[in-house]
């Protein structure tokens, strides 16, 4: 079937950069998507869920029934995922690989400041105005005009305001600004300019057409996604290494852990990848999961829709004797769920064995449930029912594999609420696993994981501080930053972890990166006048220095706070003139 739809250049193309990235010791995810599902991609090590385990389906990710042709998503550690489009840019050539543009739209606060400008409103009118357009996702001027009364009142009232807003409205949704996208690359065998326009963005070459449009040309187009989560267990495992000297299979972890599935339970999933938002802490709590499975159903369930199927499940869960089938057939299939319709692949076995559609078939009917085509739907029930046969195929329906009309219809009926939310297992099982890694690694190194965790968010501070604050309430010591034992990033210390200099506000990584390499050139820092005389003149600024007293990075040399921050500005200006004076070819005035 790969061959016949001829996706299997694409497959040993995926095949070939995941290899480079696993030999260059590049964290690459377990999968994401429908390619989960498919046996080849697990068989090639393109993904590292084994579908048979987890019932999930070729089917759903290729079949020659299916109208688009589907995608096979990557993710890589957030920081190395530039090396892997290198090695493919190299591998085919930088005249056949590009990346592919986005265009940013005007939205609605966007439209009316942009609008105001041009008009000539003042900054402080087209605020005004623009905050009165009610937040949330996909917001129009005309719902905002509907939902705010006080945005209604004034475009009533000032002709001006009215003039702003129907000039906005005009432009809403236009095209306001070209980016690149942030994942996407398209391959071509010829190179790329003899099949799409390309243009420079920000040094990087770009496809002048969006990704809908190169799909629609039939162009190889990948997703390159960079994963923090990868990052951190990859970091986090090097530190277990490196304190430890125990070397970790992340990709063959125990998924069965009765101690990580407890933490779990608790809800303690603070820094836990899918599973640290407060709602799917107390959907945890109550759902006590013991299995992958029950994460797998977390995932797919803890959004909107799926919700409220939340009480029943975990109901069911926690009381079997609760769970009910409508008909025999079903439990097999509804057991890993407890009785609930969870996943589309559910749904198209259901359709597979009760109905008798070939599983290509059942994926079409399962896309058009997900989309309420009601027209097609109209038909499908009958054909699920009763059978049918048309080009060729044949349906039995429900009916002829014993299962009386009733029955039949209200399972049908049932599929088609739940279809429009039903999720991708393929998907919830790949992440899944990761939600899972990074539980385990808290559970069992919580040190190491606290320390990997905070180095991935080292340029967010109150992601910083937060983490802090989690680590602390876990007993674990969390150390200042210090000149001569921090490094750019958070480490690992004795079965502590030490602040990373990066981390430090105002300071920057290049700053840091000169500290260390002065350090490990000429050993440490004897005390501050010799660091401002050793640092003096390289990216070393007063701010830089204030921020790191501040900190308390020179604690450790028993030199209180308030007396360097009085005098280290005059420290650091003689540090500089000293340094000047010593320059061959330098004379003094005097």
């Amino acid at each position: 079937m790969i061959g016949k739809m001829g996706f299997t250049d694409y497959f040993l193309i995926v095949q070939d950069f995941v290899n480079y990235a696993k030999g260059a010791g590049i964290p690459v995810g377990p999968g994401r998507g429908s390619a989960a599902g498919s046996m080849v991609s697990y068989c090639l090590r393109i993904t590292d869920i084994d579908p048979m385990q987890y019932s999930l389906y070729f089917e759903r990710f290729l079949n020659p029934e299916r109208v688009s042709m589907p995608d096979i998503d990557m993710d890589f550690g957030d920081t190395r995922r530039g090396e892997v489009v290198d090695y493919v840019r190299r591998k085919y050539g930088d005249d056949h690989v590009a990346q592919i543009v986005t265009f940013g739209t005007m939205a609605a606060r966007a439209a009316i400041r942009d609008v105001g400008r041009v008009l000539n409103m003042t900054y402080a009118e087209t605020d005004t105005v623009a905050k009165l357009v009610p937040t949330g996702p996909h917001i129009t001027l005309n719902d905002a005009l509907k939902l705010s009364k006080q945005l209604s009142d004034l475009y009533q009232q000032d002709p001006r305001v009215q003039k702003l807003i129907d000039t906005a409205r005009a432009l809403e949704g236009m095209p306001r600004h070209a980016s690149t996208h942030a994942a996407g690359v398209v391959i071509t065998k010829r190179p790329v300019y003899e099949y799409v326009p390309l243009a420079r963005n920000d040094e990087s070459i770009v496809c002048q057409y969006t990704m809908v449009t190169l799909e629609e040309l039939g162009l190889l187009k990948m997703d390159f996604l960079g994963l923090r989560t990868l990052t951190v267990i990859r970091d986090a495992a090097d530190h277990v290494k490196a304190q430890h000297g125990r070397v970790l299979d992340m990709e063959h972890v125990d998924l069965e852990d009765e101690k990580t599935y407890a933490m779990i339970s608790a809800g303690e999933t603070d820094g836990v990848f899918q599973l640290e938002s407060g709602g799917m802490k107390q959907f945890m709590k109550e759902l006590r999961p013991s299995s992958l499975e029950d994460i797998i159903a977390g995932i797919s369930l803890y959004r909107p829709g799926p919700m409220d199927s939340i009480p029943l499940y975990v109901a069911n869960k926690n009381n079997a004797s609760k769970v009910r089938y409508k008909h025999p057939m079903l439990e097999h299939i509804l057991d890993v769920t407890y009785g609930c319709i969870v996943y589309q692949e559910q749904v198209m076995q259901i359709v597979r064995e009760m109905g008798g559609y070939s599983l290509g078939r059942a994926d079409l009917v399962r896309r058009a449930m997900s989309k309420k085509k009601a027209d097609v739907m109209a038909k499908e029930r009958q054909n699920f029912i009763y059978g049918t046969e048309e080009d060729g195929q044949i349906v039995d329906g429900a009916v002829r594999r014993g299962v009386d009309e009733k029955t039949a219809a209200s399972i049908f009926d049932e599929m088609m609420d739940f279809a429009s939310y039903a999720f991708n297992k393929s998907h919830a099982a790949a992440y899944a696993v990761v939600a899972y890694q990074t539980a385990w690694l808290k559970c069992h190194y919580p040190v190491e994981f606290f320390a990997a965790l905070l180095t991935s968010f080292i340029e967010h501070t109150p992601k910083v501080t937060k983490y802090i604050a989690v680590a602390k309430s876990h007993g674990i010591t969390v150390l200042p930053p210090d000149i001569n034992m921090s490094g750019r990033q958070f480490s690992v210390d004795r079965g502590r972890i030490r602040f990373g200099l990066a981390a430090v506000k105002n300071v920057g990584g290049a700053v840091v990166d000169e500290i260390v390499a002065e350090r490990e050139a000429n050993g440490l820092f004897t005390g501050f006048r010799d660091f401002c005389q050793r640092m003096a003149g390289r990216k070393i600024n007063k701010r830089v220095v204030e921020n790191l007293i501040r900190s308390g990075a020179f604690d450790s040399m028993g030199l209180k706070r308030a007396v360097l921050i009085n005098v280290h500005e005059k420290v650091l200006d003689d540090a500089i003139s000293q340094q000047k004076s010593v320059m061959p070819g330098q004379l003094d005035m005097f």
